[in-house]
């Protein structure tokens, strides 16, 4: 799945573009590397997600194309 995907269904970023705005602009990494939308992820990566105020550092714990709202914290664990 890319990566842009992921974040709006786990639901850490609200939109897709926003996701793509995000990866373009250099705020999301990968396993220690800075990475396009269309990055493919797997399950255990890590992934930080840089914002104004801070960063988020998140393990890729199960890769779903659709979750429910209740559903989408159980793919990534915070670091």
């Amino acid at each position: 799945m890319r990566i842009d995907k992921f974040l709006k269904v786990s639901r850490i970023l609200k939109r897709r573009t926003l996701a793509q705005e995000a990866c373009d602009g250099g705020k999301v990494s990968v396993n220690g590397a800075r990475v396009k939308p269309a990055h493919q992820i797997k399950a255990g990566d890590i992934v930080e997600l840089s914002y104004t105020s801070g960063a988020v550092r998140f393990r890729i714990l199960e890769v779903k194309e659709t979750v429910k709202k209740d559903e989408a914290s159980s793919l990534y664990e915070i670091l």
